[in-house]
């Protein structure tokens, strides 16, 4: 934990502020617009309070984002680092295999795309070699990877941001389809936030035959959301 927070002080101001950026839900690549399974949970009946949406949200952190997303990630920073393209490639497209539902990889295909055009409109963006993402329709945190891999923070920090940003995301979507109040949102943030460092440590220990996408009921939810009768997010 003392690590992560000596690599972030170590910061230059301009990298920090970067991350901040990307982690932004007021970024303009969608996050706000899914609830990846967690609104077909309330409808289900099966989140109905503060304390199963924190909860279900600390679940979702540990069982899949670090062991998945967050996983890919801290890889795929030194792959485009290294131009290692064949990497990214292979990372790439495990993220794509294994989303579970189509909802799922629609979310992080279009994300990854949202998040390229906001790149090439970025005015240090000509340093990052986008012409390698023509054809390759990426997944999100391969597409932050690359983002982020403009900074010099550690793969660790970069990770902390990516799901920061990932649990503001889903605070909202708790929010809106519980619903919550704004205080009982944050002390769900509150407590993702303590549960965040843990997950990029084991993110970061998982080598490519730890690494999973597997959460069946999740999956289901998924699923079922996509003939959910009303519905405020795509996911």
């Amino acid at each position: 934990m003392n690590n992560a927070a000596t690599d972030l002080s170590a910061l230059p101001a301009t990298n920090l502020l970067r991350l901040i950026w990307l982690a932004s839900p007021a970024l303009p690549v969608g996050g706000f617009s899914y609830s990846e399974g967690l609104e077909a949970a309330v409808d289900a009946g099966w989140v109905t309070d503060e304390a199963q949406a924190g909860q279900w949200l600390i679940d979702q952190l540990q069982l899949s984002q670090a062991r998945s997303d967050l996983a890919v990630l801290v890889q795929a920073v030194p792959a485009w680092r290294e131009r290692d393209f064949e990497r990214v490639r292979q990372l790439n497209a495990w993220v794509l295999q294994t989303r579970e539902s189509a909802e799922l990889r629609l979310q992080s295909e279009q994300m990854g795309r949202s998040l390229l055009e906001w790149l090439r409109n970025d005015a240090q963006a000509h340093e990052l070699p986008l012409t390698q993402c023509a054809d390759l329709p990426p997944s999100y945190p391969v597409a932050f990877a690359l983002a982020a891999s403009l900074s010099t923070a550690t793969p660790r920090d970069i990770a902390l941001a990516f799901a920061f940003g990932w649990a503001e995301n889903m605070m909202q979507s708790a929010i809106k389809t519980v619903p919550l109040g704004q205080s009982a949102g944050q002390r769900i943030l509150a407590k993702l936030a303590r549960a965040i460092p843990a997950a990029v440590e084991q993110a970061l220990s998982t080598h490519d035959d730890d690494r999973q996408s597997f959460s069946p009921m999740l999956a289901i939810l998924s699923s079922q959301h996509e003939i959910q009768y009303s519905r405020l997010f795509r996911s």
